[in-house]
Protein backbone atom coordinates (compact mmCIF):
# COMPACT_ATOMS: atom_id res chain seq x y z
CA UNK A 1 0.00 0.00 0.00
CA UNK A 2 1.32 3.58 -0.85
CA UNK A 3 1.48 5.98 1.92
CA UNK A 4 -1.78 8.15 1.22
CA UNK A 5 -3.84 4.52 0.91
CA UNK A 6 -1.99 4.05 4.40
CA UNK A 7 -3.71 7.28 5.36
CA UNK A 8 -7.16 6.60 3.98
CA UNK A 9 -7.31 2.97 6.01
CA UNK A 10 -6.84 5.18 9.43
CA UNK A 11 -8.67 7.83 8.30
CA UNK A 12 -11.94 5.11 7.61
CA UNK A 13 -11.35 3.06 10.73
CA UNK A 14 -11.42 6.10 12.68
CA UNK A 15 -15.47 6.33 11.86
CA UNK A 16 -15.58 3.26 14.49
CA UNK A 17 -14.99 5.89 17.08
CA UNK A 18 -18.05 8.41 15.44
CA UNK A 19 -20.80 7.90 17.97
CA UNK A 20 -23.85 8.96 15.91
CA UNK A 21 -26.20 12.14 16.84
CA UNK A 22 -22.76 14.27 17.87
CA UNK A 23 -20.67 16.83 16.98
CA UNK A 24 -17.02 15.51 16.28
CA UNK A 25 -13.80 16.92 16.43
CA UNK A 26 -11.71 17.88 13.48
CA UNK A 27 -8.40 17.71 12.62
CA UNK A 28 -5.68 19.36 9.78
CA UNK A 29 -3.86 17.40 7.04
CA UNK A 30 -3.52 14.71 4.76
CA UNK A 31 -4.49 12.03 7.20
CA UNK A 32 -7.41 14.09 8.40
CA UNK A 33 -8.49 14.64 5.13
CA UNK A 34 -9.33 11.17 4.11
CA UNK A 35 -11.41 10.98 7.83
CA UNK A 36 -13.46 14.03 6.44
CA UNK A 37 -14.38 12.10 3.23
CA UNK A 38 -15.15 9.25 5.21
CA UNK A 39 -17.31 11.42 7.97
CA UNK A 40 -19.03 12.30 4.56
CA UNK A 41 -20.48 8.89 4.05
CA UNK A 42 -22.04 9.24 7.91
CA UNK A 43 -22.99 13.05 7.38
CA UNK A 44 -26.65 12.76 8.00
CA UNK A 45 -25.96 10.50 11.63
CA UNK A 46 -24.11 12.89 12.95
CA UNK A 47 -24.99 16.64 14.04
CA UNK A 48 -21.78 18.37 12.70
CA UNK A 49 -18.53 19.02 13.08
CA UNK A 50 -15.96 21.52 15.18
CA UNK A 51 -12.72 22.36 13.25
CA UNK A 52 -8.85 22.76 13.85
CA UNK A 53 -8.39 25.27 10.55
CA UNK A 54 -9.97 27.19 7.97
CA UNK A 55 -9.00 24.32 5.19
CA UNK A 56 -11.18 21.28 7.00
CA UNK A 57 -14.03 23.95 7.04
CA UNK A 58 -13.90 24.58 3.65
CA UNK A 59 -13.74 20.96 2.90
CA UNK A 60 -16.61 20.08 5.73
CA UNK A 61 -18.84 22.63 4.57
CA UNK A 62 -18.33 21.40 0.66
CA UNK A 63 -19.05 17.74 1.68
CA UNK A 64 -22.34 19.47 3.20
CA UNK A 65 -21.36 18.80 7.00
CA UNK A 66 -22.39 21.61 9.62
CA UNK A 67 -19.81 23.13 11.10
CA UNK A 68 -19.88 25.02 14.41
CA UNK A 69 -17.53 27.24 16.82
CA UNK A 70 -16.23 25.98 19.74
CA UNK A 71 -17.82 28.41 21.79
CA UNK A 72 -21.28 27.00 20.74
CA UNK A 73 -20.19 23.40 21.92
CA UNK A 74 -20.15 22.47 25.64
CA UNK A 75 -18.33 18.76 25.09
CA UNK A 76 -17.02 17.17 22.29
CA UNK A 77 -17.23 12.98 22.68
CA UNK A 78 -13.85 12.75 19.95
CA UNK A 79 -11.48 14.44 18.31
CA UNK A 80 -9.70 12.72 15.11
CA UNK A 81 -7.03 13.93 14.13
CA UNK A 82 -3.06 12.93 12.10
CA UNK A 83 0.45 13.55 13.98
CA UNK A 84 3.62 14.36 12.31
CA UNK A 85 5.18 12.12 15.31
CA UNK A 86 3.73 9.98 18.18
CA UNK A 87 5.85 7.80 20.08
CA UNK A 88 4.87 4.99 22.50
CA UNK A 89 3.76 7.36 25.45
CA UNK A 90 0.85 8.52 23.12
CA UNK A 91 2.95 11.77 23.30
CA UNK A 92 3.05 13.57 19.73
CA UNK A 93 4.37 16.74 17.47
CA UNK A 94 1.59 18.03 15.70
CA UNK A 95 1.72 21.16 13.94
CA UNK A 96 3.41 20.62 10.01
CA UNK A 97 0.25 22.00 8.68
CA UNK A 98 0.45 25.49 10.96
CA UNK A 99 -2.90 24.84 13.26
CA UNK A 100 -1.42 23.35 16.22
CA UNK A 101 -2.61 26.02 18.14
CA UNK A 102 -6.46 25.09 17.31
CA UNK A 103 -5.75 21.59 17.36
CA UNK A 104 -4.60 21.68 20.74
CA UNK A 105 -7.56 23.73 22.00
CA UNK A 106 -10.01 20.70 20.48
CA UNK A 107 -8.05 17.99 22.04
CA UNK A 108 -8.47 19.56 25.04
CA UNK A 109 -12.16 20.05 25.25
CA UNK A 110 -13.09 16.26 23.70
CA UNK A 111 -13.40 13.19 25.55
CA UNK A 112 -11.53 10.50 23.13
CA UNK A 113 -8.47 12.05 21.12
CA UNK A 114 -7.74 9.42 18.17
CA UNK A 115 -4.62 9.80 16.43
CA UNK A 116 -4.36 8.68 13.00
CA UNK A 117 -1.56 7.93 11.38
CA UNK A 118 0.72 6.02 8.85
CA UNK A 119 3.48 3.71 10.55
CA UNK A 120 6.57 6.00 9.37
CA UNK A 121 5.05 8.89 12.14
CA UNK A 122 5.76 6.46 15.09
CA UNK A 123 8.81 7.18 16.56
CA UNK A 124 10.52 6.08 19.93
CA UNK A 125 11.82 9.50 20.94
CA UNK A 126 10.29 12.89 19.32
CA UNK A 127 12.19 15.42 17.98
CA UNK A 128 13.27 14.38 14.46
CA UNK A 129 10.83 16.21 13.25
CA UNK A 130 11.09 19.89 13.55
CA UNK A 131 9.32 21.08 16.70
CA UNK A 132 6.53 23.60 15.30
CA UNK A 133 6.23 26.78 17.90
CA UNK A 134 3.26 29.39 17.34
CA UNK A 135 4.49 32.55 18.03
CA UNK A 136 3.29 36.56 17.94
CA UNK A 137 5.32 38.14 15.23
CA UNK A 138 6.75 40.98 17.39
CA UNK A 139 8.33 38.11 19.82
CA UNK A 140 9.79 36.02 17.05
CA UNK A 141 13.34 36.77 17.86
CA UNK A 142 12.91 36.72 21.10
CA UNK A 143 11.47 33.60 21.16
CA UNK A 144 14.20 32.15 18.59
CA UNK A 145 16.93 32.94 21.17
CA UNK A 146 15.15 31.74 24.42
CA UNK A 147 14.74 28.37 22.07
CA UNK A 148 18.46 28.44 21.15
CA UNK A 149 19.10 28.20 25.28
CA UNK A 150 17.14 25.13 25.31
CA UNK A 151 19.08 22.91 22.64
CA UNK A 152 17.25 24.06 19.57
CA UNK A 153 17.45 25.56 16.36
CA UNK A 154 15.01 27.54 15.56
CA UNK A 155 14.02 28.50 11.71
CA UNK A 156 10.96 30.98 10.54
CA UNK A 157 8.88 29.11 8.31
CA UNK A 158 8.87 31.49 5.70
CA UNK A 159 5.29 32.56 4.03
CA UNK A 160 3.34 30.86 6.17
CA UNK A 161 0.79 32.88 8.19
CA UNK A 162 -1.47 30.65 10.97
CA UNK A 163 -5.03 31.45 10.53
CA UNK A 164 -4.83 33.31 14.21
CA UNK A 165 -2.34 36.03 12.29
CA UNK A 166 0.26 34.76 13.69
CA UNK A 167 4.05 32.98 12.60
CA UNK A 168 5.46 29.66 13.03
CA UNK A 169 9.55 28.74 14.11
CA UNK A 170 10.69 24.89 13.45
CA UNK A 171 12.97 23.83 16.26
CA UNK A 172 15.44 21.70 14.76
CA UNK A 173 18.13 19.48 16.60
CA UNK A 174 15.82 18.35 19.62
CA UNK A 175 15.84 14.59 20.89
CA UNK A 176 12.60 15.31 23.39
CA UNK A 177 13.22 12.86 26.14
CA UNK A 178 10.66 14.14 28.40
CA UNK A 179 7.99 16.28 26.21
CA UNK A 180 5.87 17.32 29.31
CA UNK A 181 8.63 19.35 30.86
CA UNK A 182 9.74 21.06 27.18
CA UNK A 183 6.02 21.44 26.60
CA UNK A 184 5.61 23.45 29.58
CA UNK A 185 8.96 25.68 29.41
CA UNK A 186 8.27 26.06 25.46
CA UNK A 187 4.76 27.53 25.95
CA UNK A 188 5.81 29.47 29.49
CA UNK A 189 7.96 31.85 27.21
CA UNK A 190 6.33 35.40 26.81
CA UNK A 191 5.32 35.06 22.98
CA UNK A 192 4.61 31.54 22.18
CA UNK A 193 0.98 31.01 21.42
CA UNK A 194 1.50 27.70 21.75
CA UNK A 195 3.74 24.79 21.25
CA UNK A 196 3.41 21.60 18.81
CA UNK A 197 4.18 19.14 21.51
CA UNK A 198 0.90 17.35 22.85
CA UNK A 199 2.47 15.53 25.67
CA UNK A 200 0.10 16.97 28.83
CA UNK A 201 -3.21 15.79 26.34
CA UNK A 202 -1.30 12.79 23.87
CA UNK A 203 -3.66 10.13 22.16
CA UNK A 204 -5.92 7.89 24.01
CA UNK A 205 -6.20 5.81 20.55
CA UNK A 206 -4.11 5.77 18.17
CA UNK A 207 -4.72 3.89 14.57
CA UNK A 208 -1.47 3.53 12.89
CA UNK A 209 -1.61 2.12 9.11
CA UNK A 210 0.89 -0.27 8.02
CA UNK A 211 1.57 -3.61 5.53
CA UNK A 212 -0.51 -5.67 7.47
CA UNK A 213 -3.31 -3.46 8.21
CA UNK A 214 -4.68 -0.91 10.87
CA UNK A 215 -3.53 -1.60 13.92
CA UNK A 216 -5.00 0.13 17.46
CA UNK A 217 -2.58 1.07 19.70
CA UNK A 218 -4.48 2.47 23.01
CA UNK A 219 -3.01 3.72 26.65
Amino acid sequence: MTQDELKKAVGWAALDYVTPGTIVGVGTGSTAAHFIDALGSIKHQIEGAVSSSEASTLKLKGLGIPVFDLNEVDALAVYVDGADEINPQMQMIKGGGAALTREKIIAAVADKFICIADASKQVDVLGAFPLPVEVIPMARSYVARELVKLGGLPEYRQQVVTDNGNIILDVHNLSIVNPTELERAINALPGVVTVGLFAARGADVALIGGPDGVKTITK
